[in-house]
């Protein structure tokens, strides 16, 4: 194993990501990603060596409008959970 000038190290390209079967799909999944979270994470909001008591309502609307994306995410999912059985339940119930 060589380990070549370690006081003055030369970088070669960085790891390349795995070739894909599916490359429509993770395109996809990325693209939907992008959709979902186009804000970049508030670092300075994480103190992770302070206490986290001390939140305040500008930090949680930060977080929050980083979390938007998801969190419409889950109300629509919530709502077809509800909303489907209900409405099968109607049409098979009432037969209209």
């Amino acid at each position: 194993m060589e380990l070549g000038n370690i006081s003055k190290p030369t970088y070669g390209p960085g790891p390349e990501a795995p070739g894909s079967s599916t490359p429509g799909l993770v395109t996809m999944a990325h693209g939907f990603l992008r959709l979902v979270q186009p804000n970049p994470l508030p670092i300075d909001l994480l103190n992770f060596g302070q206490s986290q008591s001390k939140f305040s309502r500008e930090n949680i609307h930060e977080l929050l409008h980083y979390e938007l994306g998801f969190l419409v995410c889950a109300v629509v999912g919530v709502l077809l959970i509800i909303l489907v059985p209900l409405v099968g339940c109607c049409f098979c119930c009432c037969r209209c």
